[in-house]
């Protein structure tokens, strides 16, 4: 008899149940513990002994042994929280996070506790800083590589206006009020009153910020055309605030920006043509009053940025010299933007060569050097726009000789459907520069027999922002919303799945870390590549069946007792045989 053999299965029982019942327990001591995954015992018999019987060969067990431990991966119940940053994964996947203290080590973990510390990191309660891309601001995209999640700034930064839109409908019955509505604005008026209220038949103010977050309000004054279906239009500032190359207190045409006229389809009554500068010159400055003197070459082949620009169109405006006079070598400031590149200030020197991303070229009349009285001179653009209703004109002088003059020059684009025309505002030594968009579709759209009014009006840009909050989406982008209304998208939260996640090592605090067994982490976006979701405001509760473990304690404390009985029985029978000596 092998009396002995069945001790030693008794006792191989009562271990592997033992290691059962402590897997039992550490899953019911966990069972509060966030993204907690249950484990589960496998066992499985011993070698077995090879005896002699009549029929031949037959085996005798050994006893049992662990075959493995398992993880269960099985989704868990989701716990609605309070705090944006708690996050749940809803499928397949695992956060990435990194041990502060190594830079290269990353574990992997289903619990999504996490908040921002003291420095900016985006970490769970033990440190570990989460893993994610960096968003660009403007398009959302992900930039570089896989990194920390950390806020770089509490704030946002202002941003200049670049596009208004005025929607108006314009009295088709009103009058005109000014003869010319440009004239009618004094910007050097000493009480304020640029523009008398008499003068103009509506006007609207938005409200636009230059590049520190500073705001300025742009007004537009609208007054009936003496044509039939049109409108006269300005675009004004505060006159203090107009610090354009050139422009002083002195001028009535400070603190205008832009003139235009509105040309309606008298059946519909809508925008037919729109014109930008389609006054004459004399009603916002005063010719120049002046002979111009100075060694200028004459006209030039458009450069861009240093190298012959090739594939632009080219067009020619002139405007006449009409009084006797004398100017100095100055700087000619042209503001220029066609659409197409970068808008800047082209100085034009004593080579009259264009430097900028535009050509421009300026022929002093056909003397080369001198225009003279009643003489002409033209401004070639170069550009990839057709350009039409083209204004240039200079400033006044109260001297006789001027040693400041100046040349301005604007264009719109009337080649498309909608035109185009940008204004550049200077406001001065802290280059506040703002460039409005203007479209002849939405600047103002009718023109019916109905009061004026403004129907919609936007203008872009923004004033700096304090952070206010911080949330995450479901694709794991985490945005964040700042005082001035701005929602910025700030980073995308990384997720790893793995081919064998049995292969995981557990390395307590909820982190797992990858093996030989697991594979490499495949690292993706939350929702693609067969990874799940994320739900915001959850935590994923631990995944342990009471039920089933209480059954398994059950069965796992009946098999503990009858390996136990194994052994006391076997005793008797030691006992038994024992006792044949008496």
């Amino acid at each position: 008899m092998s009396l002995s053999s069945s001790l030693f299965s008794g006792i191989s029982g009562l271990n592997t149940l033992g290691n059962a019942m402590t897997v039992i327990g550490d899953n019911i001591a966990n069972v509060n513990t966030v993204g907690f995954k249950a484990s589960r015992v496998t066992f499985q018999d011993v070698l077995s002994q090879t005896v002699a019987t009549t029929a031949g060969t037959a085996q005798v067990g050994r006893g049992t042994s662990l075959a493995d431990i398992s993880s269960s991966f099985a989704q868990g119940s989701f716990e609605s929280t309070d705090s944006t940053t708690d996050l749940a994964i809803g499928g397949t996947g695992f956060f990435v996070v990194r041990d502060p203290s190594a830079e290269e080590e990353e574990y992997y973990t289903r619990s999504g506790e996490f908040r921002f510390d003291k420095d900016g990191y985006f970490t769970n309660p033990a440190g570990y800083i989460v893993r994610g891309w960096a968003l660009d601001e403007d398009t959302g995209e992900d930039v570089g590589s896989i990194t920390d999640i950390k806020l770089q700034s509490f704030t946002s930064s202002p941003k200049e206006t670049d596009k208004i839109t005025v929607i108006t409908n314009l009295d088709a019955d009103a009058t005109s009020k000014s003869a010319v509505l440009a004239s009618a604005w004094d910007g050097a008026d000493g009480d304020d009153e640029y523009i008398g209220d008499n003068e103009y038949e509506y006007q609207t103010t938005l409200k636009v910020y230059d590049s520190l977050g500073s705001t300025h309000d742009i007004t537009i004054y609208y007054d009936k055309g003496s044509a039939t279906s049109t409108y006269e239009y300005i675009v004004t500032c505060n006159p203090d605030e107009d610090k354009r190359s050139g422009i002083d207190s002195t001028q009535s045409g400070v603190g205008m920006l832009g003139k235009g006229t509105i040309t309606f389809n008298q059946a519909s009554g809508s925008i037919s043509d729109i014109d930008f500068s389609a006054f004459d010159a004399t009603n916002t400055t005063t010719v120049i009053n002046a002979v111009v003197k100075g060694t200028w070459s004459g006209t030039s082949d458009p450069v861009s940025g240093g190298t012959y620009a090739s594939g632009t169109k080219s067009r020619t405006y002139t405007f006449t010299v009409t009084t006797a006079g004398t100017v100095d070598d100055g700087s000619n400031v042209v503001h220029w933007d066609d659409g197409e590149g970068n808008s800047g200030d082209i100085s034009a020197d004593g080579s009259a060569q264009a430097i900028g991303s535009l050509g421009l070229t300026v022929d002093f009349g056909s003397t080369g050097d001198t225009l003279v009285l009643n003489d002409t001179f033209t401004v070639t653009c170069y550009g990839d726009n057709d350009v039409r209703n083209t204004n240039c004109w200079v400033a006044k002088s109260e001297a006789t000789d001027l040693t400041n003059g100046y040349f301005t020059f604007n264009a719109d684009f009337l080649g498309g459907t909608s035109t185009d025309m940008d204004v550049k505002i200077d406001f001065g030594s802290c280059y506040n520069s703002t460039s409005s968009s203007w479209v002849n579709d939405s600047l103002t759209t009718t023109q019916y027999s109905s009061a004026s009014t403004t129907t919609f009006q936007s203008a872009n840009g923004y004033g700096a922002g304090d952070l206010q909050s911080v949330t995450v989406a479901t694709d794991g982008v985490l945005t964040g919303q700042y005082s001035n209304g701005q929602v910025i998208p700030l980073y995308r939260v990384a997720m790893a799945k793995f081919q064998n996640m049995q292969g995981l090592y557990k390395e307590g605090s909820n982190l797992f870390s990858a093996t030989r067994l697991s594979g490499d982490p495949i690292t993706s976006k939350p929702g693609t590549n067969g990874l799940g979701l994320i739900s915001p405001n959850s935590l994923e509760q631990s995944n342990v069946d009471l039920a089933n473990e209480f059954v398994k304690m059950i069965t796992t404390q009946r098999g503990f007792q009858a390996n136990s009985k194994v052994i006391t029985v076997t005793d008797q029978m030691l006992a038994e045989l024992i006792n044949l000596k008496r």
